[in-house]
């Protein structure tokens, strides 16, 4: 963490009180008192995939003709610069390029793109430096040029290695690919993450263990084990699969949970498994309610500031972010998150740790003291949903299979 100091908001406010008006403000009951800023990480948002798969509600959208990447690049270009006055002084700890599917930029396209991002942001030495990719998109020398440029970390979206499964998830590679992906990750890059899900359409226990199996074998840093949920607005929700039921699904996740256990990973988030030392850094920002800024199409920012804490969206539809880009405007939605929402907030994301936080971590983020969620926590903890004592703030087991109802508890009282 740094100390904090003054910070202009850039376009959307500005601060005009006088040094009295400042230690009212700062003396008003309500106000937030941060002494001291998270840490920052940057999410650039790569919109355009091959194709959109039937359980997909991220922000992506078919590339059938190309996508313009030069017009892209050089608005989040723009978009950066824009943003640099809400966070002037700050170092970037990890960087996470997300989409879509962003393994189909050129390989001068993302170097163009990390070399911007180095000229306008000091980047933390150690810097988590990471990529999605999609087995239908790996190609040898590519890859080993975006290691060169900088990336040094990927996450590769397998989902399955079973060809029948990955058909009905709509994905454009197959179990030959997928293998292939992780072989030309492992010769190219010293840190990686695989996703997979289970209770896929008609999968059965046995299949959803050789996928676990497989992905093991190949002995990943990190593994991302997600269970298929049947998101609103989705090609699933609107015409839904059969998929295996909660007593199946239950049984899926105990198996997941022996055989990457018995591998040596870590389960340390609801879907994070990780070989000792090999946590997502840039995940356990969010979690640990750091901040970030988030650029590009439909991209969300969480930024801290002495006496606030505010949330920006921009523009989802590609086309609209370019064109309010160029206008000097990609944001499309900014909001200060209200005090009372602070406290949901903060739980929603920590809870998901399986081994919690530590009870001073909760003022030092949300600039509250931990009695604001007093009552809450004395409830959680008399149902059995939550070990605390002076130092650490935890879900118990019972709490992490009902983790929905804990996480509600903290709305606001």
């Amino acid at each position: 963490m740094i100390p904090i100091k003054p910070v202009t908001s850039g376009a959307t406010t500005k601060s005009t009180s006088t040094p009295a008006e400042a230690a009212a403000a700062f003396l008003r009951p309500g106000t937030l008192h941060l002494t001291a800023l998270p840490p920052l990480s940057l999410y650039v948002h790569f919109p355009w995939c091959v194709r959109k798969c039937p359980y997909c509600d991220f922000n992506s959208h078919e590339a059938r003709d190309g996508f313009p990447e030069k017009e892209y690049l050089d608005a989040l270009r723009t978009d950066l610069e824009a943003a640099l006055p809400l966070i002037w002084g700050r170092k970037i700890y990890t960087i996470f390029i997300g989409g879509g599917t962003p393994s189909l930029m050129s390989a001068a396209g993302l170097d163009r793109l990390l070399s911007d991002i180095r000229t306008l942001l000091p980047l933390d030495g150690r810097a988590e430096i990471t990529m999605e990719a999609n087995p239908g998109t790996f190609e040898m020398e590519k890859f080993r040029s975006y290691r060169a440029s900088g990336i040094n970390r990927l996450s590769i979206g397998i989902q399955s290695f079973n060809p029948h499964h990955l058909q009905a998830l709509g994905r454009i590679h197959d179990g030959d690919e997928a293998r292939r992906a992780v072989d030309i990750a492992h010769a190219a890059f010293d840190n990686f993450n695989l996703d997979l899900m289970y209770a896929l359409p008609s999968q059965t226990l046995d299949e959803a263990a050789q996928d676990v199996a497989t992905a093991i074998g190949f002995a990943p840093p990190h593994l991302s084990l997600y269970h298929l949920t049947l998101e609103p607005n989705t090609y699933f929700a609107k015409y839904p699969p059969t998929v295996p039921d909660d007593d199946l699904s239950a049984e899926m996740q105990d198996m997941i949970q022996d055989r990457t256990a018995a591998a040596g990973y870590g389960h340390y988030e609801v879907s994070a498994y990780a070989q000792a030392g090999r946590q997502a850094r840039h995940n356990l920002n969010y979690w640990q309610f750091g901040d970030y800024l988030g650029i590009g199409a439909g991209a969300h920012s969480k930024l801290s500031f002495p006496h606030r804490i505010i949330r920006q969206m921009r523009y989802k539809q590609p086309k609209a972010y370019l064109e309010n880009t160029v206008k000097g405007s990609p944001v499309q939605e900014e909001f200060e998150i209200e005090r009372g929402e602070l406290g949901f907030e903060f739980m929603l994301n920590a809870l998901r740790l399986n081994d919690g936080f530590e009870v001073n971590l909760f003022a030092e983020r949300t600039g509250m003291a931990i009695n604001a969620i007093g009552q809450a926590l004395d409830q959680a903890e008399r149902k059995g949903l939550l070990y605390r004592d002076h130092r650490i703030i935890r879900p118990t087991e019972l709490g992490r299979r009902f983790l929905n109802d804990l996480q509600q508890m903290f709305l606001r009282e």
